[in-house]
């Protein structure tokens, strides 16, 4: 069985998919980027500002289920520059975390006009 995960604090869907869904222990997030949830509008326009927002909607989209960063257990990370946006999108995502870190896949993709895209997989302890 599984549910689906809404909030208006985290940005809108813009096509066919749900910003979340919890499927058992489980909390799986479509892939954000780094949309306003109130305009709309893609948030900077370099990498570092981009990976805050889209950390902000991720975050907004786990608290609509009761949980957070720490809950996370795998990211998946799409980068628009892989060579040149790693460093700084990763000092930022690792500000949200603490050890043991998510385990993490990070490549480069062909965005429409954002420079990052991240989902999560959670899950939540009884």
């Amino acid at each position: 069985m599984k549910k689906e995960l809404r909030t208006s604090e985290g940005a809108a869907p813009i096509g066919a998919y749900s910003q979340g869904l919890v499927v058992g222990d489980f909390v799986y997030t479509s892939g954000m980027g780094p949309l306003d949830p109130q305009t709309g509008e893609i948030v900077g326009d370099d990498v570092a500002t981009q990976t805050h927002q889209v950390m902000r909607n991720l975050g907004a989209i786990l608290a609509a289920h009761g949980l957070g960063f720490d809950d996370v257990v795998k990211s998946t990370v799409h980068l628009q520059h892989l060579e040149r946006d790693f460093a700084a999108y990763n000092e930022v995502y690792r500000s949200y975390f603490s050890r043991p870190y998510p385990t993490r896949t990070t490549v480069g993709s062909q965005l429409l006009g954002i420079l990052v895209e991240i989902d999560f997989v959670a899950h939540k302890s009884a």
